[in-house]
């Protein structure tokens, strides 16, 4: 099981943790939304718990509670820019479905 991250993503996780001042890594995982199930949440931590599978990659830490691999084994987290709107994208192969407005997804 792995998730992997491209560059723009690791500048940018990396960037806002130097902003923070401190910080693990990146916490990536799932939770109950929407009309399709699922919807990812991305948020920076200050310490990994015993549970958290850790993976490493150009330099930053992504860290996985056991439940949310089970969705994301295999995606990558990438960043990117489309004309006014910025952000991080979950390229998923276990996504089945999206529903229409992009807030949730079933694997």
């Amino acid at each position: 099981m792995a998730v992997t991250i491209t560059q723009p993503a690791a500048d940018r996780v990396t960037a806002f943790l130097e902003k923070r001042g401190k910080g693990e890594g990146v916490r990536l995982g799932v939770r109950p939304s929407g009309c399709s199930g699922l919807a990812y949440v991305l948020e920076f931590v200050d310490s990994v718990d015993d549970t958290d599978e850790v993976f490493e990659e150009l330099g930053v830490k992504i860290i996985i509670d056991k439940k949310s691999l089970l969705y994301l084994d295999g995606t990558q987290l990438d960043y990117g820019k489309e004309g006014l709107n910025e952000g991080f994208i979950f390229n998923n192969p276990n996504v089945a479905g999206e529903c229409g407005c992009g807030e949730s997804f079933t694997v």
